[in-house]
């Protein structure tokens, strides 16, 4: 990533943060949701028990892809994801209680496609 971009991102992630976490994309460009760092374990996994009961989670089985690294944080964010794009990517999609970010820049990794 150049210069140009990664100081973008990180601007708008600030802004992200100065606006409680959700950002409002004037452009329709892509984004994703993901946990906040700072989120605890209680609250991590109510999010992914609350967006799995929603949306099919199986990315996150033992064997797919998205499982690994195995820990609440990665499959926290991913199954808030997929409730943020299956709800149509609005910002009140991406809030769960404030534990929530609205991200530009794809979290996808190694085989791990965010959607």
């Amino acid at each position: 990533m150049d210069k140009a971009k990664a100081a973008l991102s990180l601007l708008l992630l600030l802004l992200s943060f100065i606006s409680g976490g959700n950002l409002i994309m004037a452009n329709a460009q892509k984004t994703w949701c993901v946990a906040k760092p700072s989120s605890d374990q209680a609250t991590l996994l109510g999010n992914i028990n609350f967006a799995c009961s929603q949306v099919d989670c199986q990315i996150l089985r033992r064997g797919c892809p998205c499982n690994s690294p195995d820990n609440l944080i990665n499959h926290a964010s991913i199954a808030m994801n997929l409730y943020y794009q299956a709800k149509g990517r609005n910002h009140w999609n991406c809030d769960f209680r404030g534990s929530a970010l609205v991200v530009m820049t794809d979290p996808s990794y190694a085989n791990c496609i965010y959607a």
